[in-house]
């Protein structure tokens, strides 16, 4: 992996936490347990300080930075889906943002609320515990319902799982040039909340 020091400041990762080889943390930089930083996120302290509680994932191409001279805090549990990016903004306990979402400095994402997919969350824009919040400015459109959350929590309880199962099994090979006739089948362990909603 890479990690960087940066005028003194050397970043500090739990050992129960994964960070992927082809991941950037460099600076002011504090991930606590069984966290996980997938392929090609960046998080940058260089001219402040980044906290990751417990839990928390930032998943592949995400970036993390902020202007000069801040702290800012993902709670524990917060879910930073692909290529998300985070500058200068705090995220509230078990938060889920969504996919090529950018929040910006001085928000703030309560607890438990879902930000939809390429939403842009303003500078200074504060949404309270469980909204669920969308869109281009991104406004709040209702509460997350107790099942969205169930999902929600379901599904970063397995990103949690995932720094055990890369440190055991995770490593670098070479291709198979064949399928193998014994090719493990994939399990089918976790529905899309589209899914839920059908049943």
């Amino acid at each position: 992996m890479a990690i960087y020091s940066f005028k003194g400041h050397i970043p500090v990762i739990h050992e129960s936490s994964f960070v992927h080889p082809l991941a950037a943390v460099i600076g002011n930089v504090i991930i606590g347990e069984n966290c996980y930083v997938g392929s090609s996120a960046v998080i940058r302290g260089d001219w402040g300080e980044i906290i990751l509680e417990d839990g928390v994932n930032v998943q592949e191409n995400c970036t993390v930075h902020m202007f000069p001279g801040k702290s800012i805090r993902f709670r524990e549990s917060a879910h930073i889906g692909h290529g998300a990016v985070i500058h200068g903004a705090n995220l509230g306990r078990n938060c889920l943002i969504g996919m090529n979402s950018v929040i910006m400095d001085d928000a703030v994402i309560g607890d438990e609320c879902i930000v939809g997919a390429m939403s842009f969350v303003k500078a200074e824009a504060v949404f309270e515990s469980r909204s669920l919040i969308v869109g281009n400015p991104a406004k709040k459109i209702k509460e997350v319902s107790d099942a969205m959350i169930a999902w929600k929590t379901a599904g970063t309880k397995l990103y949690q799982q995932l720094p055990t199962d890369c440190q055991e099994t995770m490593e670098e090979v070479e291709p198979l040039r064949e399928i193998p006739a014994n090719r493990p089948v994939q399990e089918d362990f976790y529905k899309t909340l589209q899914e839920i909603k059908k049943k």
